[in-house]
């Protein structure tokens, strides 16, 4: 539930209460230029060695350095926190029974054996259309709704329609990565718990060599959840941060990891998230036990309650992920970092190179 009162716009959930600070930014005041030659088409090899830029908040100070050197600049008693989902195969071809060919990228299940999900072409796919998936598994459109999301039927149990995207389905990449990667390529090394439609990409650097080196330093590493969907990926389509709707998305902090985070931030230890799937998921819990969903949006002007650090990828112009590393970092200083990223020729988006925020 959110309320808007004056400036501050609060957020309920779940006996979670946060303030935020509102504060009207153009969508346009995260945007960048970038060479299309520096959007990655595949991970560094090895992947230790990506292009690492340490962003210091304090003195703005910007240092080049590789993924090898990230154990270097943790601390004894730290807690590095990962997000564990696993992503499946997503993109369903099926047709229609004209024979038209069409796309079917799902979302997330809802109830009743139905799943959310994006069509295309949007155009073909009303309410009451078939779609047929590999020959003989049947997709009814039951709704289409005003953002172009729809609400499909699967003619079978909905645990069985993971299955049949992983067995007939595409890897989920975004669109400005042209060849579809091996599987191992498109997850985290950490990866379990099966339910994301993209990857939590800024794991992609952290091997189990370099796991190892982390907790051979004295440094905690422990799990979250956070089924990646629309909330990560869909762009801001408003000219203003807030009057975009940020889209629910499922997430899990276990009791004993709560337990874990809330002792070391009350000793002064940091909390340091990788990613920032990872970052909503703390931010949005509180770091407290929750089983369910956050949509929280974090925008300039909101107070972090628990993430000290965060290692995190190189995003895309005017999207929510810029946004949320401009909270944390200040807009200045990203927009700094990215135009110095540029100049020093990192690789960006998801196969990219990644900084790491202190």
């Amino acid at each position: 539930m959110e309320v808007i009162i004056t400036n501050t716009l609060y957020i309920i959930n779940q006996n979670i209460f946060a303030t935020i600070l509102i504060m009207t930014l153009k969508t346009s005041d995260f945007d960048y230029e970038l060479p299309l030659d520096q959007i990655a088409q595949s991970p560094a090899l090895p992947r230790e060695s990506a292009k690492l830029m340490i962003v210091d908040r304090t003195s703005g100070k910007l240092i080049h350095k590789h993924i090898a050197d990230f154990p270097a600049y943790l601390k004894m008693g730290d807690i590095l926190v990962v997000n564990n989902t696993k992503v499946f195969h997503a993109r369903l071809k099926g047709t229609l029974d004209t024979g038209k060919s069409v796309e079917l990228f799902l979302i997330r299940p809802t109830a009743n054996n139905m799943w959310q999900a994006i069509g295309k072409p949007g155009k073909k796919l009303l309410p009451g259309t078939r779609v047929t998936v590999a020959r003989d598994f049947i997709a009814t459109i039951k709704e289409k709704h005003p953002d172009g999301t729809l609400l499909v039927l699967f003619e079978l149990p909905k645990d069985d329609v993971v299955d049949l995207a992983n067995k007939f389905g595409k890897v989920p990449v975004p669109p400005y990565i042209k060849k579809i990667p091996k599987d191992s390529d498109y997850q985290t090394v950490y990866a379990k718990f099966t339910g994301s439609v993209a990857a939590p990409t800024a794991g992609f650097h952290l091997t189990c060599p370099l796991l190892k080196k982390i907790k051979d330093k004295g440094v905690e590493i422990l799990e979250i959840t956070l089924h990646v969907g629309l909330g990560t990926f869909m762009p801001i389509k408003s000219d203003t941060l807030d009057t975009h709707t940020m889209h629910s998305e499922w997430v899990e902090v276990k009791p004993d990891v709560s337990r874990k985070i809330l002792a070391a931030k009350s000793e002064g230890r940091r909390i340091v998230a990788v990613g920032t799937t990872t970052v909503r998921t703390l931010e949005g819990t509180g770091a407290k036990p929750y089983t369910g969903d956050v949509n929280l949006f974090i925008q300039p002007g909101y107070k972090f309650r628990v993430v000290d650090a965060m290692l995190t990828n190189f995003h895309l112009p005017k999207s929510t992920l810029i946004v949320l590393v401009s909270s944390f970092a200040g807009r200045k200083l990203i927009l700094k970092a990215y135009n110095e990223a540029v100049v020093n020729k990192y690789r960006f988006y998801s196969f990219g190179d990644a900084m790491f925020i202190v």
